[in-house]
Protein backbone atom coordinates (compact mmCIF):
# COMPACT_ATOMS: atom_id res chain seq x y z
CA UNK A 1 0.00 0.00 0.00
CA UNK A 2 2.18 2.88 -1.20
CA UNK A 3 -0.71 5.65 -0.07
CA UNK A 4 0.75 7.26 2.70
CA UNK A 5 -2.22 8.50 4.46
CA UNK A 6 -4.63 5.72 3.53
CA UNK A 7 -1.75 3.42 5.15
CA UNK A 8 -1.81 5.47 8.01
CA UNK A 9 -5.68 5.41 8.46
CA UNK A 10 -5.81 1.78 7.71
CA UNK A 11 -3.08 1.06 10.43
CA UNK A 12 -4.67 3.35 13.04
CA UNK A 13 -8.29 1.49 12.34
CA UNK A 14 -5.97 -2.43 13.45
CA UNK A 15 -4.53 -0.63 16.41
CA UNK A 16 -7.72 0.19 17.43
CA UNK A 17 -8.55 -3.65 18.09
CA UNK A 18 -7.97 -4.65 21.52
CA UNK A 19 -5.12 -6.70 21.18
CA UNK A 20 -1.08 -6.37 20.70
CA UNK A 21 -0.13 -6.59 16.59
CA UNK A 22 2.88 -8.36 16.06
CA UNK A 23 5.09 -5.68 13.71
CA UNK A 24 5.34 -8.47 10.48
CA UNK A 25 1.52 -9.34 10.78
CA UNK A 26 1.06 -5.63 10.17
CA UNK A 27 3.58 -5.52 7.17
CA UNK A 28 1.93 -8.36 5.94
CA UNK A 29 -1.70 -6.65 5.80
CA UNK A 30 -0.69 -3.21 4.83
CA UNK A 31 1.67 -5.01 2.32
CA UNK A 32 4.61 -2.78 3.37
CA UNK A 33 8.03 -3.70 4.84
CA UNK A 34 8.48 -4.11 9.24
CA UNK A 35 10.78 -0.49 8.72
CA UNK A 36 8.00 1.56 6.94
CA UNK A 37 5.70 -0.15 9.93
CA UNK A 38 8.19 1.56 12.10
CA UNK A 39 8.04 4.80 10.58
CA UNK A 40 4.08 5.01 10.21
CA UNK A 41 4.01 4.00 13.68
CA UNK A 42 6.15 7.17 14.76
CA UNK A 43 3.88 9.35 12.51
CA UNK A 44 1.07 8.15 14.48
CA UNK A 45 2.55 9.13 18.02
CA UNK A 46 3.62 12.26 16.07
CA UNK A 47 -0.03 13.27 15.37
CA UNK A 48 -1.15 12.43 19.46
CA UNK A 49 -1.81 8.42 19.03
CA UNK A 50 -0.36 6.52 22.42
CA UNK A 51 1.35 3.53 20.29
CA UNK A 52 3.24 1.20 22.96
CA UNK A 53 5.87 -1.52 21.72
CA UNK A 54 7.11 -4.31 23.32
CA UNK A 55 10.40 -5.66 23.05
CA UNK A 56 11.22 -8.71 21.70
CA UNK A 57 12.16 -11.73 18.85
CA UNK A 58 8.72 -10.64 17.41
CA UNK A 59 8.04 -7.07 18.74
CA UNK A 60 4.14 -5.93 19.03
CA UNK A 61 2.34 -2.87 19.33
CA UNK A 62 -0.75 -1.79 20.69
CA UNK A 63 -2.90 1.79 21.24
CA UNK A 64 -3.28 2.88 24.76
CA UNK A 65 -5.00 5.32 26.91
CA UNK A 66 -3.26 8.87 26.47
CA UNK A 67 -3.51 11.85 28.61
CA UNK A 68 -5.83 13.06 25.49
CA UNK A 69 -8.99 11.88 23.51
CA UNK A 70 -7.43 11.12 19.68
CA UNK A 71 -9.90 10.80 17.13
CA UNK A 72 -11.41 7.33 16.39
CA UNK A 73 -12.23 5.23 12.95
CA UNK A 74 -15.04 3.89 13.17
CA UNK A 75 -16.66 1.07 10.48
CA UNK A 76 -20.16 1.25 9.59
CA UNK A 77 -21.49 -1.26 12.11
CA UNK A 78 -20.17 0.58 14.79
CA UNK A 79 -20.27 3.80 13.51
CA UNK A 80 -24.45 2.65 13.41
CA UNK A 81 -24.51 1.15 16.73
CA UNK A 82 -22.91 3.91 18.40
CA UNK A 83 -25.54 6.77 16.72
CA UNK A 84 -28.87 4.34 17.81
CA UNK A 85 -27.56 4.75 21.14
CA UNK A 86 -26.81 8.19 21.30
CA UNK A 87 -30.47 8.72 19.94
CA UNK A 88 -31.58 6.46 22.50
CA UNK A 89 -30.31 8.45 25.07
CA UNK A 90 -30.91 12.01 23.85
CA UNK A 91 -34.31 11.32 23.80
CA UNK A 92 -35.16 11.73 27.50
CA UNK A 93 -33.21 14.08 29.42
CA UNK A 94 -30.53 12.20 31.32
CA UNK A 95 -28.18 13.78 34.16
CA UNK A 96 -24.93 13.84 33.86
CA UNK A 97 -24.86 12.92 30.14
CA UNK A 98 -27.43 14.33 28.41
CA UNK A 99 -25.74 17.47 27.19
CA UNK A 100 -22.92 15.80 25.89
CA UNK A 101 -24.35 12.99 24.28
CA UNK A 102 -26.27 15.54 21.99
CA UNK A 103 -23.61 17.33 21.24
CA UNK A 104 -21.77 13.51 20.19
CA UNK A 105 -24.58 12.72 18.26
CA UNK A 106 -24.76 15.68 16.27
CA UNK A 107 -21.05 15.39 15.38
CA UNK A 108 -21.76 11.87 14.08
CA UNK A 109 -24.65 12.17 11.99
CA UNK A 110 -22.69 15.24 10.41
CA UNK A 111 -20.64 12.50 8.75
CA UNK A 112 -22.48 9.73 8.57
CA UNK A 113 -23.17 8.56 4.65
CA UNK A 114 -26.48 8.69 3.58
CA UNK A 115 -26.70 4.77 3.57
CA UNK A 116 -25.91 4.51 7.60
CA UNK A 117 -28.05 7.33 8.42
CA UNK A 118 -31.20 5.08 6.98
CA UNK A 119 -30.28 2.24 8.53
CA UNK A 120 -29.46 4.33 12.16
CA UNK A 121 -33.75 5.76 11.54
CA UNK A 122 -34.88 2.21 10.77
CA UNK A 123 -33.47 1.27 13.79
CA UNK A 124 -34.40 3.68 15.78
CA UNK A 125 -38.36 4.01 14.54
CA UNK A 126 -38.36 0.06 14.85
CA UNK A 127 -37.95 0.29 18.66
CA UNK A 128 -39.90 1.48 21.78
CA UNK A 129 -37.84 2.76 25.11
CA UNK A 130 -39.41 1.86 28.24
CA UNK A 131 -39.49 5.43 29.85
CA UNK A 132 -40.43 6.61 33.60
CA UNK A 133 -42.92 8.68 32.44
CA UNK A 134 -41.77 11.79 34.31
CA UNK A 135 -40.48 13.58 31.73
CA UNK A 136 -41.08 14.05 27.95
CA UNK A 137 -39.62 12.12 25.21
CA UNK A 138 -37.89 14.21 22.20
CA UNK A 139 -37.54 13.27 18.60
CA UNK A 140 -33.32 13.08 19.12
CA UNK A 141 -33.85 14.62 15.40
CA UNK A 142 -35.18 17.83 16.64
CA UNK A 143 -32.36 17.55 19.65
CA UNK A 144 -29.47 17.71 16.86
CA UNK A 145 -31.03 20.61 14.87
CA UNK A 146 -31.11 22.73 17.77
CA UNK A 147 -27.58 21.44 19.08
CA UNK A 148 -26.06 22.07 15.42
CA UNK A 149 -27.91 25.45 15.05
CA UNK A 150 -26.26 26.80 18.23
CA UNK A 151 -22.53 25.30 17.73
CA UNK A 152 -23.18 26.70 14.41
CA UNK A 153 -24.65 29.68 15.26
CA UNK A 154 -26.82 29.77 12.80
CA UNK A 155 -30.32 31.35 13.02
CA UNK A 156 -33.31 28.90 13.45
CA UNK A 157 -36.84 28.92 12.73
CA UNK A 158 -39.67 26.03 14.10
CA UNK A 159 -43.22 25.76 15.46
CA UNK A 160 -43.75 26.14 19.03
CA UNK A 161 -47.11 25.16 21.13
CA UNK A 162 -47.27 26.91 24.78
CA UNK A 163 -48.61 25.77 27.56
CA UNK A 164 -52.04 26.91 26.61
CA UNK A 165 -51.90 25.29 23.24
CA UNK A 166 -51.35 28.35 21.12
CA UNK A 167 -49.28 27.86 18.18
CA UNK A 168 -46.67 30.34 16.74
CA UNK A 169 -43.85 30.36 14.18
CA UNK A 170 -40.49 31.56 16.39
CA UNK A 171 -37.33 32.88 14.67
CA UNK A 172 -34.13 33.23 17.01
CA UNK A 173 -30.52 33.20 17.64
CA UNK A 174 -30.18 29.75 19.89
CA UNK A 175 -27.73 29.75 22.72
CA UNK A 176 -27.51 26.66 24.81
CA UNK A 177 -29.67 23.56 25.02
CA UNK A 178 -30.20 22.42 28.80
CA UNK A 179 -31.49 19.45 30.52
CA UNK A 180 -32.84 19.46 34.05
CA UNK A 181 -33.07 15.90 33.91
CA UNK A 182 -37.10 15.37 33.33
CA UNK A 183 -36.75 17.66 29.90
CA UNK A 184 -34.81 19.93 27.70
CA UNK A 185 -34.86 23.84 27.20
CA UNK A 186 -33.41 26.09 24.62
CA UNK A 187 -32.46 29.36 25.78
CA UNK A 188 -32.22 31.63 22.61
CA UNK A 189 -32.92 35.17 21.77
CA UNK A 190 -36.43 35.70 19.83
CA UNK A 191 -35.86 38.28 17.25
CA UNK A 192 -39.72 39.17 16.54
CA UNK A 193 -39.98 39.70 20.55
CA UNK A 194 -36.34 41.50 20.90
CA UNK A 195 -35.52 39.52 24.08
CA UNK A 196 -34.47 36.21 25.47
CA UNK A 197 -36.46 33.03 26.11
CA UNK A 198 -36.41 29.43 27.24
CA UNK A 199 -38.20 26.90 25.20
CA UNK A 200 -39.45 23.44 25.76
CA UNK A 201 -37.75 21.34 23.13
CA UNK A 202 -41.02 18.59 23.48
CA UNK A 203 -43.10 21.40 22.21
CA UNK A 204 -40.92 22.81 19.64
CA UNK A 205 -41.46 21.28 15.94
CA UNK A 206 -40.42 21.54 12.56
CA UNK A 207 -37.04 22.79 13.22
CA UNK A 208 -34.57 23.86 10.61
CA UNK A 209 -31.57 26.28 10.47
CA UNK A 210 -31.99 29.41 8.41
CA UNK A 211 -28.64 29.40 7.00
CA UNK A 212 -28.20 32.90 8.42
CA UNK A 213 -25.12 33.17 10.88
CA UNK A 214 -25.28 35.85 13.64
CA UNK A 215 -22.90 37.27 16.57
CA UNK A 216 -23.78 35.83 20.40
CA UNK A 217 -25.39 38.71 22.40
CA UNK A 218 -23.99 38.44 25.62
CA UNK A 219 -26.70 36.72 28.03
CA UNK A 220 -28.38 38.69 30.76
CA UNK A 221 -27.01 36.80 33.45
CA UNK A 222 -24.47 38.04 36.50
CA UNK A 223 -21.14 37.26 35.59
CA UNK A 224 -22.19 35.67 31.84
CA UNK A 225 -19.10 34.86 30.05
CA UNK A 226 -16.84 34.21 32.75
CA UNK A 227 -16.90 30.32 32.98
CA UNK A 228 -14.12 29.53 29.86
CA UNK A 229 -14.67 27.65 27.63
CA UNK A 230 -17.74 26.02 29.89
CA UNK A 231 -19.24 29.25 30.95
CA UNK A 232 -22.08 29.64 27.98
CA UNK A 233 -23.35 26.21 29.20
CA UNK A 234 -23.59 27.53 32.90
CA UNK A 235 -24.57 30.85 32.01
CA UNK A 236 -27.39 29.11 30.39
CA UNK A 237 -28.64 27.05 33.00
CA UNK A 238 -28.56 30.38 35.54
CA UNK A 239 -30.94 31.61 32.99
CA UNK A 240 -32.88 29.17 32.86
CA UNK A 241 -33.19 29.01 36.81
CA UNK A 242 -33.96 32.07 37.07
CA UNK A 243 -36.83 31.71 33.97
CA UNK A 244 -38.79 29.05 35.97
CA UNK A 245 -38.52 30.76 38.75
CA UNK A 246 -40.52 33.74 37.98
CA UNK A 247 -42.78 31.18 35.67
CA UNK A 248 -44.16 29.11 38.71
CA UNK A 249 -43.53 29.66 42.74
CA UNK A 250 -40.68 27.73 44.15
CA UNK A 251 -41.59 25.09 46.47
CA UNK A 252 -39.28 24.95 49.84
CA UNK A 253 -38.71 21.60 50.44
CA UNK A 254 -38.58 20.21 54.48
CA UNK A 255 -38.46 16.19 54.30
CA UNK A 256 -37.37 13.75 56.74
CA UNK A 257 -36.53 10.47 55.64
CA UNK A 258 -36.55 7.06 57.83
CA UNK A 259 -33.30 5.44 55.64
CA UNK A 260 -29.61 6.49 55.50
CA UNK A 261 -28.59 9.84 53.61
CA UNK A 262 -26.82 7.60 51.25
CA UNK A 263 -30.08 5.09 50.11
CA UNK A 264 -32.44 8.76 50.10
CA UNK A 265 -29.62 10.85 47.65
CA UNK A 266 -29.02 7.60 44.85
CA UNK A 267 -33.31 7.60 44.82
CA UNK A 268 -33.37 11.40 44.59
CA UNK A 269 -32.59 13.47 41.38
CA UNK A 270 -29.52 15.46 41.66
CA UNK A 271 -31.02 18.82 41.21
CA UNK A 272 -33.04 18.77 44.56
CA UNK A 273 -29.42 18.45 46.30
CA UNK A 274 -28.16 15.67 49.36
CA UNK A 275 -30.07 15.50 52.08
CA UNK A 276 -28.16 15.39 55.53
CA UNK A 277 -28.35 12.56 57.98
CA UNK A 278 -30.24 13.20 61.42
CA UNK A 279 -27.84 11.08 63.67
CA UNK A 280 -30.46 8.66 64.35
CA UNK A 281 -30.20 6.32 60.95
CA UNK A 282 -32.55 8.71 59.03
CA UNK A 283 -31.74 12.14 57.18
CA UNK A 284 -33.40 15.35 56.38
CA UNK A 285 -33.61 17.49 52.80
CA UNK A 286 -34.20 20.99 53.02
CA UNK A 287 -33.73 22.52 49.77
CA UNK A 288 -35.90 24.61 47.50
CA UNK A 289 -37.08 23.87 43.44
CA UNK A 290 -39.33 25.32 41.05
CA UNK A 291 -40.83 21.77 40.64
CA UNK A 292 -44.54 21.18 40.58
CA UNK A 293 -46.48 19.21 43.61
CA UNK A 294 -47.50 16.70 41.68
CA UNK A 295 -43.57 15.94 40.08
CA UNK A 296 -42.43 16.60 43.90
CA UNK A 297 -44.82 14.00 45.47
CA UNK A 298 -44.01 11.24 42.98
CA UNK A 299 -40.52 11.51 43.34
CA UNK A 300 -40.70 11.50 47.16
CA UNK A 301 -42.68 8.20 47.04
CA UNK A 302 -40.47 6.29 44.55
CA UNK A 303 -37.73 6.91 47.17
CA UNK A 304 -39.12 3.61 48.98
CA UNK A 305 -39.05 4.27 52.38
CA UNK A 306 -40.61 6.49 55.26
CA UNK A 307 -40.72 10.15 54.96
CA UNK A 308 -42.77 12.92 56.88
CA UNK A 309 -42.87 16.21 55.34
CA UNK A 310 -42.40 19.53 57.50
CA UNK A 311 -43.05 21.84 54.66
CA UNK A 312 -44.55 23.50 52.62
CA UNK A 313 -47.60 23.71 53.64
CA UNK A 314 -49.32 23.18 50.19
CA UNK A 315 -47.20 20.04 49.54
CA UNK A 316 -48.60 18.12 53.17
CA UNK A 317 -52.32 19.25 51.65
CA UNK A 318 -51.56 17.27 48.26
CA UNK A 319 -50.01 14.42 49.86
CA UNK A 320 -52.78 14.09 52.23
CA UNK A 321 -55.41 14.23 49.34
CA UNK A 322 -53.24 11.46 47.25
CA UNK A 323 -52.69 9.17 50.27
CA UNK A 324 -56.75 9.06 50.74
CA UNK A 325 -57.12 8.55 46.84
CA UNK A 326 -54.54 6.11 47.00
CA UNK A 327 -56.32 4.13 50.30
CA UNK A 328 -59.69 4.49 48.66
CA UNK A 329 -58.82 2.48 45.59
CA UNK A 330 -56.65 0.04 47.13
CA UNK A 331 -59.73 -0.12 49.99
CA UNK A 332 -62.40 -0.74 46.65
CA UNK A 333 -60.53 -3.27 45.12
CA UNK A 334 -60.11 -5.53 48.54
CA UNK A 335 -63.66 -4.79 49.38
CA UNK A 336 -64.49 -6.03 45.86
CA UNK A 337 -62.52 -9.43 46.53
CA UNK A 338 -64.62 -9.55 49.47
CA UNK A 339 -67.67 -9.66 47.90
CA UNK A 340 -66.65 -12.12 45.03
CA UNK A 341 -65.21 -14.43 47.52
CA UNK A 342 -68.88 -14.20 50.24
CA UNK A 343 -71.08 -14.72 46.47
CA UNK A 344 -68.59 -17.88 45.75
CA UNK A 345 -68.17 -19.14 49.32
CA UNK A 346 -71.96 -20.71 49.11
CA UNK A 347 -72.22 -22.48 45.72
CA UNK A 348 -68.81 -23.70 46.31
CA UNK A 349 -69.70 -25.34 49.73
CA UNK A 350 -73.03 -26.89 47.84
CA UNK A 351 -70.64 -28.67 45.13
CA UNK A 352 -68.21 -30.23 47.62
CA UNK A 353 -70.83 -31.69 49.38
CA UNK A 354 -72.36 -32.79 46.35
CA UNK A 355 -69.02 -34.45 45.79
CA UNK A 356 -68.72 -36.24 48.95
CA UNK A 357 -72.51 -37.38 48.68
Amino acid sequence: MSDTPARLLKLLSLLQTPREWPGGELAERLDVSPRTIRRDIDRLRDLGYPVEASRGSVGGYRLVAGAAMPPLLLDDEEAVAIAVGLRAGAGHAIEGVDEASVRALAKLEQVLPARLRHRVSVLQNATVPLTRGDGATIDPRTLTALASAATGRERLRFAYRSGDGTRTKRQVEPYRLVSTGQRWYLVAYDLDREDWRTFRVDRVGEPYATGARFAPRPLPVEGAGKGGNGGGSEDAAKFLTRSMRRMKPELCLDVWFGAPAEFVAARLPAHLGAPEPDGDGGCRLRTSCADSLEWVALRLALVDCEFSVQGPPELVEYLHGLGARLTRAARSRIQTDLEQEQEQGPEQGTKQGTEQG
